[in-house]
């Protein structure tokens, strides 16, 4: 049996920062979806009818499960190629920002 190497990743959702254990494989994808939980997070705060971080939370989780049974019921299949390309442009980007280099795309 083989044991899943399991790495903390720090993660930044409305300027708050959290540690976030998962399989050292899946880093990338919880990178991704963090990345689009902050900027669901934003679009709700920035809206101006919801008040704090908890609530913020609540309602942008139930907007993204809206989202995600809308999907399911309309038959629709995420391109898992694009989630393919969009995380190798994602590690070129932090790549070339550890490096201080310029990125060419």
């Amino acid at each position: 049996m083989s044991e899943e190497r399991v790495t903390r990743v720090s993660v930044r959702l409305l300027d708050r920062e959290y540690q976030v254990a998962c399989p050292a494989e899946e880093r990338a994808d919880l990178l991704d979806s963090a990345e689009y939980l902050d900027t669901k997070m934003r679009e709700v705060r920035d809206g101006g009818k919801v008040v704090g971080l908890d609530r913020i939370a609540v309602i942008s989780a139930l907007n993204l499960a809206n989202e995600l049974i809308k999907l399911r019921r309309n038959g629709s299949v995420v391109d898992s190629d694009l989630g393919s390309k969009i995380r190798t442009l994602r590690e070129r980007v932090e790549s070339a920002l550890e490096k201080g280099q310029q990125l060419e795309l």
